[in-house]
């Protein structure tokens, strides 16, 4: 014998299924969000993103690959860096920013349409995908755009794009893809783009699959709210959760570099001795040192 299910029963089975669709289709929920990255525990933005804040964004603006790459280890994250990239107005200062998330498609009708629609239902301004993205932009976001390397006819932005999202992110854009109207670009003050290639072609023949979804960057696993820091190598992307860990581990390091030099240049200690396991004495010579310097950051005997 059959088991019926009631009417109220279906419609709930029916919105749960379209709930599904929706956040695999269109932009993870918001509930989506929180659970995978649920080792966050601070603020978040009102769509679930996590909100690292200003003052660990700030400190971070040193960090170097290497000492990123340290803490991301121990912690057995081994996918967090991606190099190799064409860099478009380059800078003296690190590109520093909570990170946004799209995702791309190669193009295909039906799916498509069905992006469309829901573009519409929320209210998604623009008959290109592309800038629907840069809408939800506020400042100190990083737009980070997985375009599955397509170059010619994957051009994320040209330079009225780029313009949008300079003004409201104050940051840059990284494109695993690429930008077109680099003239117009560089004369955004400020602005910095991490690509894989320059070209004249508009961009075509792609789906946008989701907003602030996670997202792979070459080898590297990108998750909406992560911290992305450039520095001459690339691009290091940082789980919000562990963004103050890198931050106190990289000023750490390099207090650490700045006595040593200090001890070197007056002949007190030997290389052997700064580069090896330091002893007592000069592990409560540092932590006196480091406190005169107004850290709060110690080495532990």
């Amino acid at each position: 014998m059959k088991r019926m299910v009631p009417v109220a029963g279906l419609a709930a089975l029916a919105a749960s299924a379209a709930g599904l669709l929706y956040g695999q289709l269109g932009m993870f929920s918001k509930e989506q969000r929180i659970e995978f990255t649920r080792e966050w525990k601070g603020e978040r933005f009102p769509d679930g993103r996590p909100k690292v804040s200003d003052e660990v964004l700030n400190r971070l603006k040193t960090t170097t690959a290497e000492e990123a790459w340290s803490v991301l280890r121990a912690e057995r994250y081994f996918n967090q860096f991606e190099g190799g990239w064409q860099v478009v107005n380059p800078g003296a200062e690190r590109m520093v920013g909570r990170v946004v998330t799209a995702v791309f498609l190669p193009a295909r009708p039906d799916v498509n349409a069905v992006i469309d629609e829901y573009g519409k239902k929320e209210g998604r301004v623009g008959r290109g995908q592309n800038s629907w993205v840069i809408d939800t932009l506020v400042p100190g976001d990083v737009l980070v755009v997985d375009l599955f390397g397509k170059i010619k006819d994957g051009t994320f932005a040209g330079d009225n794009l780029a313009t949008s999202i300079f003004t409201k992110s104050k940051n840059g854009l990284v494109v695993n893809g690429g930008i077109r109207d680099v003239s117009g670009i560089s004369e955004i003050q400020g602005f910095r783009a991490y690509v894989r290639g320059i070209d004249p072609s508009a961009i075509a023949g792609v789906t946008m699959m989701g907003i602030n979804v996670p997202i792979r960057i070459g080898e590297a696993t990108v998750m909406p709210g992560d911290v992305v820091v450039s520095d001459p190598e690339g691009l290091t992307f940082i789980p919000a959760h562990l963004a103050e860990k890198v931050a106190d581990s990289s000023e750490l390091t390099q207090l650490r570099d700045k006595w040593g030099h200090q001890m070197l240049r007056s002949g007190k200690y030997t290389p052997g001795e700064i580069d090896g396991r330091w002893s007592k004495e000069m592990v409560a010579e540092f932590n006196r040192w480091a406190e005169q310097q107004g850290s709060k950051l110690r080495v532990r005997e």
